[in-house]
């Protein structure tokens, strides 16, 4: 096993925003851990000073891995949107990021739903 440092790797992670309905949908494709956790919590989290969007459905199908930093982010941008009355919700998860986010109970406390679709059209 080597022990070089690796790099930060932003660049293993895409996101993409829009909004649909009303609501800021961000999709994450790649991996989510220590090295790019600033880079998604910089998408779901506005900088100091800017309106906290108040409704996120984060598109998890394309994110192949996923450590406690994802988790980490997930919970603090949850904290955020709930204080301002607003939600955040998980679509599409695979099942080892699924399997996760169910060890950690993160499935009890952020709504999470099979589909983007699903996701958008839940009460």
């Amino acid at each position: 096993m080597s022990d070089n440092p690796q790099p930060n790797r932003p660049d293993q992670l895409s996101i993409e925003q829009s909004v649909v309905d009303g609501v800021r949908v961000v999709t994450v494709v790649g991996e989510i851990d220590h090295d790019v956790k600033n880079v998604l919590t910089e998408a779901l989290l506005p900088l100091s000073g800017a309106v906290s969007p108040s409704r996120i459905v984060v598109d998890l199908s394309g994110v192949t891995f996923m450590d406690s930093s994802g988790i980490n982010v997930l919970v603090g941008a949850h904290r955020a949107v709930s204080d301002t009355a607003g939600w955040l919700r998980i679509a599409g998860a695979q099942d080892s990021v699924l399997h996760v986010l169910r060890i950690v109970g993160i499935d009890e406390v952020i709504s999470c739903h099979a589909t983007l679709e699903q996701a958008l059209s839940s009460p």
